[in-house]
């Protein structure tokens, strides 16, 4: 019975397939009819079976041809999306969203970053999205749900990194990012660690489902998310070891922020070594080094490392003095302890000459 019902379920998708088909050849201007039929082709009603990869291919190459082209796109995708209540059409859009942020070209994702202009948080709109068709496709809702929120914290992520984190067109961005990072302030270090973070506390929230059984579409977003992971326990690492350089620079908030921010990390390790078997090097590396970060910050917060902590409770005239000329972590971009130790015995060696002149 079951059998019938999905043979049934196909022979309709084909034919919303081939309507669909021909309503954009009736409806659509003569320069977007290849990009309503790109996507058509992309996100097919066939279940179970994840976007061509020719036809991924020929999408991302349409996009790679002019702003315009790019805009009108992203915007026949997000319609496609919002318009549909089939699960398979559904997941295939996320799915061609994800291949574009992945894969695609620069100005491709340029337009994918800025739509819609109005931003929000709710930025893919399937927060209420429910295919009640079968029960099959009702518990696939529920991995639409955290799919679109996944791919929202995505976006979100790469907003705030500066570029798209695991894209192949973004690697010279990256070299950069890394080239530039020990001159960035400490809060921008700890806004970018909390947002990646936040992506991967998204990630633990994939739905408990034995529907991924046999489910190729599942197994690619699967795919995708373990790549995700890989990028971001190395964008982590990069930022995690330069605090470590600068450690004793931190202030007192500073340290106890990022102290949280590791600790909601930290409980996200178990639910990652069930839901993604990825081990590799650098994940063992990242568990590692934030072990080791998180023992030193409540070292640091119980006064025993970073004798700076001494000032936050009463201070006196010359401590608050000294903070004036120099706010250690927030006023200097420079990230190193020796920096500091340097500037600390200058101010030594200054107070001794003026203590001879007084």
């Amino acid at each position: 019975m079951g059998k019938k019902i999905t043979t049934l379920r196909d022979l309709i998708g084909a034919i919303k397939d081939k309507a669909s088909q021909s309503k954009a050849a009736f409806i659509s201007k003569p320069s977007n009819l290849s990009l309503h039929l790109a996507v058509l082709r992309a996100t097919s009603h066939t279940p179970s079976t994840p976007p061509d990869d020719h036809h991924v291919s020929t999408l991302l190459s349409l996009g790679d041809s002019s702003r315009a082209t790019a805009s009108s796109l992203i915007v026949i995708i997000m319609d496609r999306l919002h318009r549909t209540g089939d699960s398979t059409v559904a997941l295939k859009c996320l799915l061609i969203i994800h291949h574009i942020i992945k894969r695609g070209p620069f100005i491709l994702q340029d337009q994918l970053s800025v739509f819609p202009a109005t931003g929000g948080h709710n930025y893919l709109k399937l927060s209420a999205f429910r295919d009640r068709a079968t029960s099959a496709t009702w518990q696939i809702s529920a991995w639409i749900r955290f799919y679109a929120r996944y791919i929202e914290t995505l976006l979100f992520t790469s907003r705030i990194l500066g570029y798209f984190l695991s894209s192949f067109s973004c690697s010279s961005e990256k070299d950069k990012q890394e080239e530039k990072i020990s001159s960035f302030l400490n809060s921008d270090l700890i806004r970018d660690v909390d947002s990646l973070v936040q992506l991967i506390e998204e990630t633990c929230k994939i739905p408990d489902s034995l529907l991924l059984e046999g489910n190729k579409l599942l197994y690619e977003v699967i795919g995708l998310l373990g790549n995700d992971y890989l990028s971001t326990v190395n964008e982590l690492l990069l930022r995690l070891s330069e605090f470590k350089e600068r450690l004793s620079c931190l202030s007192f908030g500073e340290s106890v922020e990022l102290g949280c921010i590791l600790k909601r990390l930290e409980e996200c390790k178990e639910r990652l070594c069930v839901i993604l078997t990825v081990k590799k090097p650098s994940t063992e590396s990242l568990w590692s080094l934030v072990n080791d970060l998180s023992e030193k910050i409540e070292n640091l917060k119980v006064g025993k490392e970073g004798p700076k902590l001494l000032t936050y409770g009463k201070a006196s005239e010359s401590a608050r003095f000294g903070n004036r000329v120099m706010k250690f972590g927030d006023s200097v971009r420079f990230s190193s302890g020796r920096y500091e130790m340097t500037n600390l015995s200058l101010m030594i060696v200054q107070g001794k000459k003026l203590g001879k002149v007084q």
